[in-house]
């Protein structure tokens, strides 16, 4: 009877300490009225793991109010280290990641809520690295292009949902650099352009939709130098937006 009764009336006996029974000063957890900083497990129906002082340390749990998981991760002396793996509310996988110290380092890859591959690519000290593709959610690839030190580098192609090829376009630095292609929804020609360090740069020609040339000029550091020159045909047509741009 008095373990009811102490039950009844503190109910953190019964259920551990919660996130709720913790302060955290100068990024270290501690009980409340306490200085000294905590070591030990939370429990509670959103969110289980452990505190070693004073930081969270090894896996943590974290949960939906619908009681459907929510992430899988782990910590190291108060930063995240290891496997991340997120889901929704309907218990479809949202992403899966790796951390090391504290930063994304490792492959990362997403999905649509209809468990649809959205993007693949790889981490490096928290940044992108490498190739990377993206899907559109019917599963169509939407671009692929790489990073280098979290930054665009070299060709990057995007394709619209139906899996036409909609852009090339050529970055250095992040920064547009080279051609840049553009093409309709019927796989025509729209424009064909030239960039250097992200400024308009050499030759640009734009198309009609029939195939037909609309316009063309030069450019030189971001400015004409060469043009317009406007064909009889009807006017140029308006750019296209991408994914990629």
């Amino acid at each position: 009877a008095p373990i009811i009764l102490m039950t009844l009336l503190f109910p953190a006996l019964a259920y551990g300490v919660t996130m709720d029974d913790l302060v955290i000063r100068d990024g270290i957890y501690y009980k409340k009225f306490s200085t000294v900083p905590f070591t030990g497990t939370i429990t509670e129906s959103v969110e289980q793991g452990s505190f070693k002082d004073g930081k969270k340390h090894g896996p943590w749990v974290s949960y939906y109010d619908n009681e459907k998981l929510g992430s899988l991760r782990t910590y190291k002396d108060g930063k995240i280290d290891g496997p991340w793996v997120s889901y929704n509310k309907d218990g479809q996988l949202r992403f899966a990641s790796t951390f090391k110290n504290g930063k994304q380092d490792g492959p990362w890859v997403g999905y649509w809520n209809n468990g649809q591959l959205s993007q693949k690519g790889t981490y490096k000290d928290d940044k992108k690295d490498g190739p990377w593709v993206g899907y559109h959610e019917n599963g169509q690839l939407d671009y692929k292009g790489t990073f280098k030190d979290g930054k665009r580098e070299g060709p990057w192609v995007s394709y619209n949902v139906k899996g036409q090829l909609q852009k090339k376009i050529t970055y250095k630095d992040d920064n547009w650099d080279g051609p840049w292609v553009n093409y309709y929804g019927n796989g025509q020609l729209d424009s064909k352009r030239t960039y250097k360090d992200g400024k308009k740069d050499g030759p640009w020609v734009f198309y009609h939709e029939n195939g037909q040339l609309s316009f063309k000029e030069t450019w030189k550091d971001d400015e004409a130098v060469d043009g317009p020159w406007v064909s009889c045909l009807t006017s140029a047509p308006m750019e296209q937006t991408s994914g990629i741009s």
